[in-house]
């Protein structure tokens, strides 16, 4: 089904309402989760509110107020007190703009959360400030380390946001070979997983949806991949979250914000960062190859398609929203 992005907007904070969010977070939520649409991340997009209403009928409602724990002029830790991460992330990360604002560099950690979607987003509210940023997640496993069936890591995403003259330069993965709600999508829709990307609980290839949520996620990227895996793990950690948080719960989410002109003169850096980009961009192509892209492209252009056209909700999907509207 094809809405604008008002009616998506709107379907996405009524079905989060309906479940129980505050005005205030639903409206955070469905801006993350439209902006994702207008992006082409379908999975990341109102589909996730099913998954939050899952979330939330399975576990105790253990809701507290976001807090600060410990707070410094260029740091900061936040208790997210299990709210969904989508507006625990988006807090750390105005806090850590403002303290980069304010004193060059700022790193921020929260800790007690869950689902916290397109890291992609928290950097570019960092790239509109004229900022450079970097923000990394962990979670529960779900993914197996290279050359292994059982999972150690979460789909760890990481995300680089960079200002230029123009369109920023992002670079946003997780990484898995496959991401949980991608894994959810197929579920939902009855379609099976890509080949290679995932394990049954007995360790056997699978394509199966169900018995891939029941067993592993192939890591990304092979071995270089699974080292990065374990960086994000780690970081989280760092935040303070368990080694392996059990269920969907305990996540933790770091971001890091620092002011160019730390270094250097912020305009500089923007348009050396711009010729770069140019110069990527510029590069000849392999033979009957699509010219060359930079990070965020396709994202940028999506979304400026999109904002005109409307985004997609599958069928499915939007009646299950209109199902939790109506509770």
């Amino acid at each position: 089904m094809r809405l604008d992005v008002e009616e998506a907007r709107s379907l996405a904070v009524r079905a989060l309402s309906a479940i129980g969010h505050s005005p205030e977070h639903a409206q955070i939520t469905a801006d993350h989760l439209v902006d994702a649409a207008l992006r082409g991340v379908t999975f990341g997009g109102l589909p996730r509110i099913l998954a939050i209403a899952e979330r939330m009928a399975t576990y105790p409602d253990r809701r507290r107020p976001i807090r600060i724990v410990h707070d410094t002029p260029v740091s900061a830790r936040i208790d997210g007190g299990d709210n969904v991460g989508y507006v625990v992330a988006q807090q750390a990360t105005k806090l850590a703009i403002a303290k980069a604002k304010a004193s060059g560099i700022a790193v921020v950690g929260a800790i007690d959360t869950y689902y916290t979607g397109l890291f992609a987003y928290y950097v570019e509210m960092a790239t509109r400030e004229g900022l450079v940023a970097m923000a990394a997640g962990n979670g529960s496993p779900m993914v197996a380390p290279h050359g292994a069936t059982e999972p150690r890591f979460s789909t760890n995403p990481i995300a680089f946001g960079f200002p230029t003259t123009g369109d920023p330069i992002i670079w946003d993965i997780g990484t898995a070979s496959i991401m949980q709600g991608e894994v959810m999508m197929h579920m939902r829709l009855g379609e099976p997983l890509p080949d290679d990307t995932a394990f049954d609980s007995e360790g056997r290839p699978t394509t199966d949806p169900v018995a891939a949520l029941a067993g592993a996620v192939r890591v990304w990227g092979g071995h270089k991949g699974s080292g990065l895996a374990t960086v994000v793990q780690l970081l989280g950690v760092l935040c303070g979250t368990e080694a392996m948080p059990e269920g969907l719960e305990g996540f933790g989410f770091f971001v890091l914000v620092i002011d160019p002109a730390l270094l250097g003169p912020t305009d500089t850096f923007k348009s050396r960062a711009t010729t770069f980009a140019e110069a990527v961009r510029g590069a000849r192509p392999e033979e009957s190859g699509s010219p060359v892209r930079m990070p965020f492209d396709r994202s940028a252009a999506e979304r400026r398609r999109r904002l005109v056209e409307g985004v997609e909700v599958p069928d499915v999907v939007c009646a299950s929203l209109e199902t939790l509207c109506k509770r």
